[in-house]
């Protein structure tokens, strides 16, 4: 029996919505598959704490998290908290404490939905985008200077180290290797206008290319990538971005593929020292949450992607079946998607397909 330690975050509004449909999938998986057992841990950590307790997490909430097999995170954020408390109280903190220095988005049209790109399909939709995730744009050195004079100025540093660009860079080239269509890494950069960070990146990018020379590499400013996205994207297998870039492209990525609804996200630990962290890369929609209307699929493919990065392949490949089956079908979607499923209904109905695929 193979057992995993599962830590359950579900957040705000929505996120405690779609992690209790995310659980209910896992929990019909480990009836089905005798050899896997999860026992799963909720936190209440959220901005709903934050309101009681002036914080995200308890002070010692990184100890606690550490011994866990993985974590599954619902989202945060709520009105009246400022989005960078409520995520630098808890999200990145959790990245950056973890190492999770790979952000893995699939950018992948699922069969059944429709891309708003004219003419495109399933066959030219389907890459990956990896986006370095501790460090780059989002490192947390700068502050402001003469606040509320003439003066008043802000100042936020980029930090690139070669060790947080190589891992990167080498975990890209690896999965391009190993599970590329094309064998081929886009990697973003901007060295025309950013005159440091960028040709700094560039640079590991030609050097970690040498280890890889079975591997087709292009290096592709990031406005003319964006337009590539749109008006290409079937040439497109692995793309690896720094830590802005890749925000940006990984959300153009879900918009062409069928929106935030559908879009999970992991957080890799790859050396599997700390444990990783699966989420969902919508809001917490605090406007419709409660209401039964909720897409849980970027949720439940969530469940998918922690099962692989736990060894559990089959599992995972049985899940994304399930969610393909509901899809491809149509009868059971949230309004979202054109139907009028509740959120639990499109939940059970993915565990109804588990349980008949996998008889």
């Amino acid at each position: 029996m193979e057992h995993y330690s599962i830590a359950l975050l579900p957040g705000d509004g929505i996120g405690v919505d779609v992690v209790r449909e995310g659980k209910k999938v896992l929990d019909t998986i480990c009836k089905i598959h005798g050899g896997l057992s999860l026992s799963f841990t909720e936190f209440d950590w959220s901005c709903e704490y934050y309101s009681t307790h002036g914080k995200m997490m308890p002070d010692d909430g990184l100890d606690i998290l550490k011994d866990f097999d993985s974590i599954f995170l619902g989202a945060v954020g709520y009105p009246g908290i400022p989005d960078h408390v409520s995520l630098w109280g808890l999200l990145l903190p959790i990245r950056r404490q973890f190492e999770q220095y790979i952000n893995l988005r699939p950018v992948k049209l699922l069969k059944g939905l429709k891309s708003p790109l004219v003419g495109k399909t399933s066959e030219d939709l389907d890459f990956i985008v990896i986006r370095e995730n501790n460090e780059g744009e989002y490192s947390n050195i700068g502050g402001r200077m003469y606040e509320g004079t003439d003066l008043d100025m802000a100042i936020q540093n980029s930090v690139f180290t070669r060790r947080g660009v190589e891992r990167v860079l080498r975990y890209a080239f690896n999965l391009a290797q190993e599970k590329g269509k094309q064998k081929h890494l886009t990697a973003a950069t901007k060295s025309n206008g950013i005159n440091h960070t960028m040709p700094f990146w560039d640079e590991y990018v030609q050097k970690i290319n040498q280890e890889y020379p079975d591997v087709k590499t292009s290096t592709v400013h990031i406005d003319a990538l964006s337009a590539f996205f749109v008006t290409k994207p079937e040439t497109l297998d692995v793309v690896v971005a720094s830590n802005l870039f890749g925000d940006i492209l990984t959300d153009l990525g879900a918009a062409i593929v069928g929106g935030l609804g559908i879009a999970p996200s992991a957080n890799i630990n790859p050396e599997k020292k700390y444990p990783s962290m699966f989420e969902p890369v919508h809001g917490s929609a605090p406007d419709i949450a409660g209401k039964g209307i909720a897409n849980p699929i970027a949720a439940i493919w969530c469940t998918s992607m922690m099962l692989e990065h736990l060894g559990q392949t089959k599992s995972a490949e049985a899940i994304m079946q399930a969610v393909q089956d509901i899809l491809q079908e149509g009868e059971v979607l949230t309004p979202d998607l054109g139907g009028r499923a509740t959120t639990e209904e499109v939940g059970d109905y993915i565990c109804n397909k588990l349980k008949v695929n996998l008889k």
